[in-house]
């Protein structure tokens, strides 16, 4: 069976940077894209940044220049580097894979920017 277990966010001020992880199990992973969404409060989960199997990364305006996703097939994972953090990117955050009509996701994790 299909699980993603994402590691715990945190509270950063901004400028900081966080890394966020998500462990995949019960899949071939290098199959499937990869994909870290955010929700803010009071708004849709939207996509933060996602990358194809072999394909080149590709990020939403928000998180372009600070954001980083990568991925290590062997250790069946995806991790999201963000630096300088901004008050806007507080939010809960969701790793996601997807194969074509299969597409699983993490638990969500919460990451807070404030002074």
């Amino acid at each position: 069976q299909a699980q993603l277990v994402q590691s715990e966010g945190g509270l950063v001020q901004p400028g900081g940077s966080l890394r966020l992880s998500c462990a995949a199990s019960g899949i071939t992973f290098s199959r499937y894209s990869v994909a870290w969404y955010r929700q803010a409060p009071g708004k849709q989960r939207e996509l933060v940044a996602a990358a194809r199997p072999g394909g080149i990364p590709n990020y939403e305006d928000s998180g372009k220049g600070r954001f980083t996703i990568s991925r290590d097939n062997a250790k069946k994972a995806v991790d999201l580097q963000m630096d300088n953090l901004k008050p806007e990117d507080t939010g809960v955050y969701y790793c996601n894979v997807q194969l074509l009509v299969k597409a699983y996701w993490g638990e969500g994790t919460q990451v807070g920017v404030s002074s």
